[in-house]
C-alpha cells in the first residue's frame, strides 16, 4: 500500500529538468543557425540589388556613361543615344543628340538648343538657341522672334538669373521716340520692330514695366548687353536644371 498523502511523478524529478533545460538549450542554436542565415542572405542580396539598380539607372544594353561629343563629356544626368540598340539610356528630358559633333538637348527638337558648355558642379549649361540663331543668318528679311525662350525649355531646365534679357517689340506704328534706349531692328525704317537690350532677368516674369502701348513684346535671355542683338544671340544664354528622381528598384527576391 502506499500513502494516500504520497503522489508519484510520471517522470522522475531529474528527467524533467534535464528535458526541459536540454529543450531550452537546444533551441539557441537554431535561433543563431536562423539569424547567420538572414546575415547570408542579405549579404548576398544587396550587390545584386546595387547592380540591378545601376543596370536600370544606365538602362539595360547600355555602354558607358560618360561620353564625348565633340569636345564635350556627356556623363549623368545627360545621355546620348545607342543608335545600334536605339535603348534609353537615361531620362528623356535630359537625352542628347549628337549632331555633326555639336551636342543638342532632344527634349528642345533639332534646332532647339545647342549646348556649349556643361557644368555639373554648378548644374549649369550654356546653351544657344539654333532656330534663332539660323533665322538671323539666313533670312533676308526682317526676323522678329515668334515666342519666349522660356516656352521652349523641358520641364528640368530653367533660365538662370545670372542672364539678362533682349526683349524685342513689334509695334503697329513707329516706337523710336518714346525710349532712347530702343534698337531699331534692320528692317528698314518703316518695319517698326526694335529692340531693348540689358534687361534684368525677373524669377516672376513680369516685364510689365517695360510694355509699350500698341506692341507686342517677346523676351529672350542672353549673357551681356549691347546693340549688337543678333551677336547677343550668337553667344547664348545659361540654364540650370533640377535632378531627375533617383529610379526606384524594380527587381524583387522571393523566398
Amino acid at each position: 500500500m502506499y500513502p494516500s498523502s504520497t503522489v508519484q511523478p510520471r517522470y522522475p524529478l531529474s528527467y524533467t529538468y534535464l528535458h526541459r533545460h536540454t529543450a531550452k538549450s537546444s533551441s539557441l542554436p537554431m535561433a543563431t543557425a536562423s539569424c547567420w542565415f538572414l546575415v547570408l542572405v542579405w549579404v548576398w542580396w544587396l550587390p545584386l540589388t546595387l547592380a540591378a539598380g545601376t543596370e536600370e539607372q544606365q538602362g539595360e544594353g547600355c555602354s558607358s556613361s560618360i561620353r564625348k561629343c565633340g569636345n564635350l563629356t556627356i556623363s549623368h544626368p545627360f545621355w546620348l543615344p545607342e543608335l545600334e540598340t536605339e535603348r534609353s539610356c537615361g531620362p528623356l528630358d535630359f537625352e542628347v543628340n549628337c549632331l555633326d559633333g555639336t551636342p543638342v538637348l532632344r527634349s528642345s527638337g533639332n534646332l532647339g538648343f545647342a549646348i556649349i558648355d556643361i557644368s555639373y558642379e554648378e548644374r549649369s549649361l550654356h546653351v544657344v538657341d539654333l532656330y534663332k540663331e539660323e533665322d538671323f543668318n539666313h533670312s533676308k528679311s526682317c526676323h522678329f522672334p515668334r515666342r519666349n525662350t522660356s516656352s521652349k525649355l523641358p520641364l528640368p531646365f530653367k533660365v538662370n538669373p545670372t542672364n539678362l534679357n533682349l526683349i524685342f517689340y513689334n509695334c503697329t506704328k513707329p516706337a523710336g521716340h518714346r525710349d532712347t534706349t530702343l534698337v531699331e531692328m534692320r528692317c528698314g525704317k518703316a518695319s517698326n520692330t526694335f529692340v531693348r537690350a540689358g534687361v534684368r532677368y525677373d524669377a516672376t516674369r513680369d516685364y510689365a514695366s517695360y510694355a509699350l502701348q500698341g506692341c507686342n513684346a517677346i523676351v529672350v535671355p542672353v549673357l551681356d548687353s549691347s546693340a549688337d542683338y543678333e551677336q547677343l544671340i550668337r553667344d547664348g544664354f545659361l540654364l540650370t536644371w533640377v535632378p531627375p528622381p533617383a529610379r526606384k528598384f524594380t527587381d524583387q527576391i522571393i523566398f
